[in-house]
């Protein structure tokens, strides 16, 4: 019998994500049928797919409960619902550091500018957030504590974090890992542009190429991806898993994002074999 695999996306993503027909082609390429769905579609069953994975559900961010609760009555699910639990909230970057991983500085809900990383510019930011909602770059600390205090009167928990200037420069490197090993880099152009102010529709999908990884950025990545089950109670092998480094004032690759629930994979930018050891993964884990 065919096994079916669901690529869940939302409805927004359904139309846009450019990951979605080179999946889609590659699994039904490998004798999978693949359905292409929204998580909030009523009308799917859940239990019919042999493998439901988690793609571009990129409204998560303002739905998290509603989404956490679909997430836990789907079987077969990857990545599994207590890794998108604990990772829709960027606070998981807190237990990321404590487990002696590079990552940029983080205060959480500063109230006064001595609490304010040391640096010259600022990026504030929620921790629940997709897409770069409700994020902006600051040059002035009253107007990071101003962002903060918007943020947390909203009931959300507010980040601050110095912005890294090897940003404008070399911009972000996403690390990409499918089926439980690394698969490519790619380099994604600087976002937050100096007094913007807060935006809702930024995309950096223009600025998009693949790059050859430094040792230091492969160590980095490898090491925080390693971490995930020990920091996550109740994980099982992650089919995908998105790591973006930025260089910190030393030149030293540091962790800005885990990316572990709706990642862009970059495919479209990914060398070839990109795809096929996506297969290869959701071939392992129907198999499990």
């Amino acid at each position: 019998m065919t096994a079916r695999v669901a690529l869940v996306s939302s409805e927004r993503g359904l139309r846009v994500d450019p990951d979605l027909p080179i999946a889609s082609a590659a699994l039904r390429g490998a004798g999978l049928a693949v359905d292409l769905v929204r998580w909030d579609d009523p009308d799917v069953d859940w239990a019919e797919p042999d493998l439901v994975v988690v793609r571009s559900c990129w409204d998560y961010a303002w739905r998290r409960a509603e989404f956490l609760a679909w997430a836990e009555r789907v079987p077969r699910l990857r990545n599994p619902a207590p890794v998108l639990a604990w990772n829709t909230d960027k606070a998981h970057l807190r237990e990321v550091a404590a487990a002696g991983l590079p990552v940029v500085p983080t205060v959480w809900d500063p109230t006064d500018v001595a609490q304010l990383p040391d640096a010259g510019e600022w990026v504030v930011k929620p921790s629940i957030s997709a897409g770069s909602r409700d994020t902006a770059r600051w040059t002035e600390p009253a107007a990071v504590l101003g962002h903060v205090a918007e943020l947390t009167a909203a009931g959300r928990t507010a980040m601050v974090q110095p912005y890294l200037a090897s940003v404008d420069d070399a911009g972000e490197t996403a690390m990409l890992f499918l089926g439980g090993r690394f698969s490519h880099a790619v380099r994604k152009g600087p976002l937050l542009r100096r007094g913007e102010g807060v935006r809702q529709d930024r995309d950096s999908r223009g600025d998009l190429h693949a790059v050859d990884p430094t040792p230091a950025q492969r160590a980095v990545a490898q090491a925080v991806f390693e971490a995930v089950p020990d920091l996550v109670p109740g994980a099982e092998p992650l089919l995908y898993a998105r790591i973006d480094l930025v260089a910190d004032d030393a030149g030293r690759p540091v962790l800005l994002e885990l990316e572990l629930t709706e990642p862009s994979l970059f495919l479209p930018q990914a060398p070839e074999g990109a795809a096929e050891q996506l297969v290869a993964g959701v071939q392992d884990a129907l198999g499990g």
